[in-house]
């Protein structure tokens, strides 16, 4: 980086990476003229300088790196909502069906033979939703209404999601 930075060791936002342009004063391994002091190029700098003097990434969220280090694998999701409403799901996928209010999932996965009632949880961006998972056996489709208990009302209309072989 330092080999980059100009005389008064600013260090440019962007360099030119392909062969020179000189009509738009555009030179291989130059500044190209965007933003110059760009400060935040500053301070990664500096993140960069003080994690190789520590022998150790400065500024790690282990969190963060956990999650995406670690070889826990994540089950698969699906969303259903009203403005994405999936046809279709694999075997062994969580379908989660969302919507903005409250609601009771009133639905089967034997075309009715056998129901369920789950009520949704809140998110903390007020969404509410309701996951449910699809067995590595499921074939019939997921079947599935709405009551929406704030209204004391029923949806009035089946969903259906098929499960792809």
């Amino acid at each position: 980086m330092e080999n980059f930075a100009t005389p008064t060791r600013l260090l440019p936002e962007q360099l030119w990476d392909a062969p020179d342009l000189p009509g738009s004063l555009l030179f291989h391994g130059q500044p190209t003229g965007a933003a110059m002091p760009l400060m935040w190029a500053h301070a990664e700098y500096i993140k960069l300088l003080r994690s190789e003097a520590d022998g150790k990434v400065f500024d790690l969220i282990t969190e963060v790196a956990d999650r995406y280090l670690s070889t826990h694998t994540r089950q698969p999701l699906e969303i259903w909502k009203r403005n994405r409403q999936v046809a279709s799901v694999l075997p062994g996928v969580t379908l989660r069906i969302q919507a903005v209010d409250p609601f009771i999932l009133h639905w089967s996965r034997d075309e009715w033979l056998h129901s369920t009632d789950s009520r949704s949880a809140p998110t903390s961006l007020g969404i509410h939703f309701v996951d449910v998972k699809i067995d590595a056996g499921d074939r019939a489709p997921l079947t599935f209404t709405f009551k929406w208990p704030d209204e004391d009302r029923w949806e009035g209309k089946n969903y259906t999601v098929k499960i792809r072989a």
